[in-house]
Formats: structure tokens, sequence, C-alpha cells
């Protein structure tokens, strides 16, 4: 449903955003257009985008949006004379801009500043906050952003078979791996990671090489020395730094003799992924995939629960942001074509550590497609 339908629906004059940061997924969707300065989106029909001055010949080659303002249009640095508060003349600002369009009942998300909400409904505005149907819009990828999903996740496969080459070439001494007569460790292998990424535009957060029992907590990003015989999950997110669109991949491996606990856990991981796979298409509903997820890891012997075995949902959706929707997990939501999903069913025990395997796939119009191409081998 675009913005306009969203209006039509719901009776209302404008759908209202606003954002002074670069990490506004739903700006950039509807706009194509980020800043550092506070900037504004308004659709009644018409789209309007309000940036500062300064900005206003970048957003107008750079944005989708035909028509462009300054907020000086509308007395900014009057109202910052006026107001000590520099959010009160923005709001201000706003206000006039909503005024001048002749618009009264306005939609906004449910992230807009409550300042800004509070401000101009003092100012007569109705405002009412809804589920952002940019957020809707953006669950259904066109072709052009799946092609930069999985550009993205080059860059990512990329990387960990860098990681991967470092591990398995790394020297075994009393139990530690070595490398040039230093122990390699998890703050090792993340650089190696980082700088692939980076030579591919792309930059990694909280990139995860988790090695030995801690890996059992899922989010432990890991440090210290890497273990020979225990296992290492990597779980890398990378955004591309020109597009801005996410992948997000998982796997674990073990450089020697696995433990034979972690052996049987990663082959259920896999039985429950291709259980996932085969049972992912427009109109399957997602809580109907992780339940075969769950049937699969408990029919293999293992444990669905909140502490230790599958502790968490299947996946979830990858686009602007690294997680989005849709997801695959207890919530009743119907997958349609165009989604990206991730499936990366896990196992987690205190004794031997953890094992996940993530990887994307797009719904297509008779099952998924997976978009990650990376083996999945446990030994290396």
């Amino acid at each position: 449903m675009d913005s306009e339908q969203f209006l039509e629906q719901e009776w209302l004059d404008a759908y209202l955003m606003h954002t002074n940061s670069i990490y506004s997924s739903d700006m950039y969707y509807a706009t194509r257009f980020l800043a550092g300065d506070a900037f504004t989106y308004l659709n009644s029909g018409n789209e309007v985008l309000m940036v500062s001055s300064m900005e206003k010949g970048r957003a107008e080659k750079e944005s989708r949006i035909a028509d462009v303002r300054s907020s000086s249009d509308y007395s900014l640095k009057e109202e910052a004379k006026a107001h000590k508060d520099s959010g009160e003349a923005y709001c201000r600002v706003i206000a006039r801009l909503l005024k001048c369009e002749g618009l009264h009942k306005v939609a906004v998300p449910r992230d807009f500043p409550v300042f800004y909400a509070d401000c101009l409904e003092r100012a007569g505005f109705q405002i009412t906050c809804v589920k952002s149907p940019i957020m809707i819009q953006r669950e259904k990828k066109t072709t052009s952003e799946i092609q930069a999903i999985t550009t993205a996740q080059r860059a990512c496969e990329q990387a960990v078979t860098r990681a991967i080459g470092a591990i398995s070439k790394a020297d075994i001494v009393n139990g530690e791996l070595m490398t040039n007569g230093k122990t390699l460790t998890s703050e090792d292998v993340r650089a190696l990671i980082h700088h692939s990424l980076l030579d591919n535009a792309c930059e990694a957060d909280g990139t995860i090489v988790a090695c030995g029992p801690r890996s059992a907590d899922p989010h432990w990003q890991g440090q210290g020395a890497l273990m020979a015989d225990q296992p290492i999950v990597m779980d890398v997110f990378p955004r591309h730094m020109v597009h801005r669109y996410y992948s997000d991949m998982s796997r674990t491996v073990v450089r020697g003799e696995p433990d034979p606990k972690i052996v049987e856990m990663h082959q259920a991981v896999l039985a429950a992924q291709e259980a996932a796979f085969d049972l992912i298409g427009p109109g399957v509903n997602g809580s109907e995939v992780h339940q075969a997820v769950c049937d699969t890891i408990t029919d293999a012997g293992f444990h669905v629960g909140d502490e230790e075995g599958f502790i968490h949902s299947t996946g979830h959706g990858v686009g602007l942001d690294v997680h989005e929707r849709p997801g695959l997990g207890m919530q009743d939501v119907a997958l349609e074509k165009g989604n990206v999903v991730t499936v990366e069913p896990g196992l987690y025990y205190r004794d031997v550590g953890g094992v996940r395997v993530e990887d994307m796939v797009v719904v297509t119009a008779s099952g998924c497609k997976n978009l990650t191409t990376f083996d999945k081998n446990l030994r290396i």
C-alpha cells in the first residue's frame, strides 16, 4: 500500500516524517536522501522534502523528490532568533509548512519526536501516530533492491572466506590456534573480516567471532584466543556504504576434531534449515516456518526453549535495516513474493557452545531462492 492509499484509507490529510540522522531507513527509502541536518518529508498526495538551505542544492540533485524546499522559505532564521530553543523554532517551521499546504489531520510514525507532536497539537493540528506505511512498503523488495542485497552478500562471503582461510592455515600449539608465532584471536579474525568488507565498500558493526563454550550466548561477539577442536561461530551482517542495503550470514566451523555433540547439533541445524527452505513461499505464514524448524530440532533430540537448545526465532527480514519485517517466529505474518528473510536455526548448550547457520532467501512466486552461496562445512 503506498502512502496515498494509506491516507485515503485512514481519512488523513498527510503523512509526515522528520529526522536529523543519517540512519533513518524509512526516510532514505521515501526520499533517497539523507543528511546530518534536520530535514522533513511530507506526503499529502504531493511529496515535499524540506531541508536546510545548505542542503537544498544537493537534495535537488540526489533525492527522488521533485518538490524540494528550504526551511529558510518558512522563516527558520527568524524563528531561531525569536526562540532560544532550536526545537521550538523548527517545530514552528513545520507548522508553517503544514498550514501553507492547507493540512490539518496529519499522521506521523511511531518514532516521530514527542516534542514536535505536542508542539504541532498546540498549534492546532490533529496528530495521529500510526504504524509506518513506508516500513510496510519496504517489506517487498524490488529487483534492484534484491541485487543490492546480493552485492552486500557477496562482499560478506568474501570476508568470511578470508576469515576461514586464516583459521584453517593457523598452527595448533597446546590447543590454541597460532599464526607466525602469535595467538590467533577473535579480534584478529574480526579485523580481517572488517578490512575485507571495507575493500568492497561495506562496513559492519557487531560482527561475531565467538569460540568455545561461551558461543552458547548467541550475541557474544567473542574475544581472546581461538581454540582447536572448539566451535567458532561467525555472524557477519555488513551494510553497503553506497546503496545502504544489508546482508546477513552465519557459519560455524571447527579447526580440528569437533565434539560429537557439536557434530550432531550442526547436522540438526542444517536439517532444520532445509525444512524451512522447503516450506517458504508466498502465502505461507512465518510462524508455520518457525514451527517446522522447531519440530525438526526436537525430532533430532534437541530442546526448544528459553535458555538452552533452540532459543530464538528462525529469521528476520533484511533490507535497509539488518532486522526488519517480516519475521519468521511466533507472530502470524504471511510471506509475500519479494520478501527477503534470513533462515538461521541455532542450537546452544553451555557445556559445548553454540552452532548457528544462517542464509538469506528471497520469496519467489513458487517458493524461495537462496541468495547465499557459501558452503556450510563444519570441519576446516
